[in-house]
């Protein structure tokens, strides 16, 4: 069996370098080719997608519609899942990353980002960026519904999702894809590979690329590559990290 990670195409609010989050942001011209890359990617490798699961934020919704008509998937069968979600930036949402560093000090903006507990400020309930005022998070339970994550609260937030997945899918030795976002992947690939607190924090995924884990029956990892070749691979991680330090 392989799970199929791939993290949206890039997004407007990726190009503009700002803290998107929950913010339901489009993609760029250059993230629906690089949406249209994963698609051919996945159809090149042949692997054959038994189902698709994604947030319901547009930018991972287009991903998938893309994907799905290259490699000929039934659109109606996409299941959308809220707790795929990118993770809340709270009141770093829609800031521009530089200016923040530059208001903050960049070691404070960077624990903000990378450390594994520690959440960024939260918004106040009264702010007009909260979930709660967005029409596409109505039918979530206003409980649940955050005003700022860590990646140790996306973890727990994505949980429910995951028991879920992998009850479905752990007596299958077919193919799944999952298009979410760079820390849903990266609480997914935590709990994938057991990784510490520590060895998280220097993962970075890619816009556009599918990460292929091949799993035994007991899924374990029998093999874990990215769709792409090596040198591309760095050149895409690397602006990853390095944008995040703009």
């Amino acid at each position: 069996m392989k799970i199929i990670l791939l993290r949206h195409g890039q997004s407007q609010w990726n190009l503009e370098n700002r803290f998107t989050g929950w913010k339901d942001v489009t993609l760029t011209a250059e993230g629906i080719e690089e949406a249209k890359y994963a698609g051919n990617a996945i159809l090149k490798n042949n692997i054959c997608i038994q189902n698709i699961h994604t947030s319901i934020l547009t930018r991972a919704v287009d991903t998938s519609k893309i994907v799905s008509n290259i490699i000929g998937f039934d659109k109606n069968k996409i299941v959308y899942d809220w707790r795929l979600n990118e993770r809340h930036y709270g009141a770093l949402e829609g800031l521009n990353k530089s200016e923040t560093a530059g208001k903050y000090g960049e070691k404070q903006v960077l624990i903000w980002r990378r450390s594994f507990s520690t959440p960024p400020p939260l918004l106040k309930n009264n702010d007009f960026r909260h979930p709660k005022n967005s029409m596409l998070f109505k039918d979530i339970s206003i409980d649940k519904l955050p005003s700022g994550e860590s990646l140790k609260d996306v973890i727990i937030r994505l949980n429910p999702f995951w028991e879920k997945f992998l009850k479905n899918v752990k007596q299958s030795s077919r193919n799944h894809l999952i298009v979410a976002h760079s820390n849903s992947l990266r609480a997914i690939v935590k709990i994938l590979e057991n990784l510490s607190e520590k060895e998280i924090l220097n993962v970075n995924i890619p816009t556009g690329i599918p990460l292929v884990y091949e799993l035994d029956t007991k899924f374990n990892i029998i093999m874990k590559n990215y769709l792409i070749d090596s040198n591309t691979l760095k050149e895409k991680q690397a602006l990853v990290e390095n944008q995040g330090k703009k």
